[in-house]
């Protein structure tokens, strides 16, 4: 099992930045895919980001790209979302989740993962 802790939310201001930290403790995911969702009121879970276990393949959601980053360090069995030009539409409980499957891809479906945390709440302001 994986416990999987996020931190680094918060409330900021609209185009300012933010960097969300999942940390995982008990068995490791450094060979497994992991991404990021989110869940704004009224809306269902959507996917955000996903890395593969090397960080050589990224993929993100079209309302995120090119102003989000996820990245991962294995030896510190933590993955991080750097979030900048932030909008309020962003405004969400953000979730990491690991995929203990092997994969060639990460998947981008949230059923497709096995674990996850229990969120951090990124408000932005307008």
């Amino acid at each position: 099992q994986v416990h999987l802790v996020e931190s680094g939310g918060g409330l900021v201001q609209a185009g300012g930045s933010l960097r969300l930290s999942c940390a995982a403790s008990g068995r490791t995911f450094s060979s497994y895919a992991m991404g990021w969702f989110r869940q704004a009121p009224g809306k269902e879970r959507e996917f955000v980001a996903a890395i593969n276990w090397s960080g050589s393949i990224t993929y993100y959601a079209d309302s995120v790209k090119g102003r989000f980053t996820i990245s991962r360090d294995n030896a510190k069995n933590t993955v991080y979302l750097q979030m900048n030009r932030l909008k309020p539409e962003d405004t969400a409980v953000y979730y990491c989740a690991v995929v203990l499957t092997s994969r060639t891809i990460p998947p981008m479906g949230k059923s497709e993962y096995d674990y996850w945390g229990q969120g951090t709440q990124v408000t932005v302001s307008s």
